[in-house]
């Protein structure tokens, strides 16, 4: 009987503290607008970008294929300095003119500190755009429409 009991209450604990590991992990739906550029389908990084300008995070790659990720000079020299598993992150390119609806998560605990989104944009034997979209994660500034400067037209955020 004293094993069931404990048993019990570490297994009641343990799922009081569960929720709240989560509760700053935010999902947030992503719309892409493209732009109607010549060339074949874009591929778009979307990183994390600490108060110093530093990459903190992938949080999703759109495009498949690795082989072309050495296309994105910026990010790929973070990436080779730290492996990162990108599997579950990762979507298809996007064509010009399309729209891509994404999700992923954000931790809120970087909201308002000076962080910010960057999407980067690739298209092959065309111009990379390392700052394409950047997006300040601010309560004030996350899920405005903001505009690219490359391939992409638009950015929208929601807070799901």
């Amino acid at each position: 009987m004293n094993k069931i009991l404990k048993f019990t209450l570490v297994g009641i604990f343990g799922l009081l503290f569960i929720p709240q590991a989560n509760a700053q992990q935010a999902k947030y739906k992503c719309m892409l607008q493209m732009t109607n550029y010549e060339g074949l389908e874009a591929y778009v990084v979307v990183s994390l970008i600490d108060p110093k300008g530093n990459y903190e995070k992938t949080l999703y790659v759109m495009g498949p294929d690795k082989q072309w990720y050495n296309g994105f000079k910026e990010w790929n020299k973070t990436l080779g300095k730290r492996k990162q598993n990108l599997n579950g992150i990762t979507g298809a390119s996007i064509a010009a003119g399309d729209r891509s609806i994404t999700t992923f998560s954000i931790d809120e605990s970087k909201l308002n500190k000076g962080y910010k989104l960057r999407f980067e944009s690739a298209v092959e034997d065309n111009k990379y755009h390392v700052g394409d979209v950047e997006i300040a994660l601010s309560t004030a500034e996350i899920t405005k429409k903001t505009e690219g400067k490359g391939f992409i037209r638009y950015v929208k955020l929601n807070k799901l």
